[in-house]
């Protein structure tokens, strides 16, 4: 997954152009920094900064995480350097903080974690977190014409993708789609407070952790 994405990050971008989409993008990109003013935020999987660029313009610190620095490049250009802090590094073992931050944050990054890892992840992610910290985690709903058909589903129900890039290289990429219930029962031993929200091409789940 890292080898790919840091090979897609000069094009990564596309994805946010596609026609069909923008409706949806606009009442995102508005929504989303509503949750997260006012708060020091963790994002996990940051990628090329698209959405760092919305909600940290709002918020007094950002930590904003990737494993890939060719993808923290394309971010950096995207936000004031002393809006964010980016660092290279690992969702499932993120690097310490100083101190807990008040709110979390991971972007298209939920449907590429192997269900055997979720568990894994969350703890992980939460550990960075103040108690009762808000969370929003973004992603896709997969939506025929639209989305890359998929191509392989392993045994443990994980699904893939085949995906091209530009340089004419194939790249088979995890990318599950949870309904709104299995995502709520993923999430649920982890947090409270449980908000789904849909739209056409996109579903977000918004709530706050417990303690640990």
């Amino acid at each position: 997954m890292k080898h790919y994405y840091a090979a897609r990050a000069a094009e990564y971008d596309k994805v946010y152009a596609k026609p069909e989409r923008q409706a949806d993008l606009r009442r995102i990109e508005q929504w989303l920094p509503s949750v997260l003013e006012g708060r020091s935020v963790l994002e996990v999987a940051c990628g090329t900064g698209y959405w760092t660029q919305f909600f940290a313009p709002h918020c007094p610190r950002v930590v904003a995480v990737d494993s890939a620095s060719e993808t923290i490049q394309v971010a950096k250009s995207r936000v004031p350097p002393e809006k964010v802090e980016f660092v290279v590094g690992d969702a499932y073992n993120l690097p310490p903080q100083r101190a807990p931050l008040s709110a979390g944050f991971a972007g298209f990054w939920w449907s590429h974690i192997p269900h055997a890892r979720v568990g894994k992840f969350l703890r992980s992610f939460h550990a960075a977190l103040e108690p009762g910290a808000p969370v929003v985690l973004l992603d896709n709903r997969f939506v025929p014409g639209s989305s890359t058909p998929i191509t392989e589903q392993d045994a443990e129900g994980n699904t893939y993708q085949t995906r091209l890039l530009a340089d004419g290289t194939s790249h088979r990429v995890l990318k599950n789609f949870p309904s709104k219930l299995e995502l709520l029962a993923a999430v649920s031993p982890f947090a409270t407070a449980l908000r789904y929200h849909e739209w056409e091409y996109y579903w977000a789940l918004e709530y706050a952790t417990t303690s640990p």
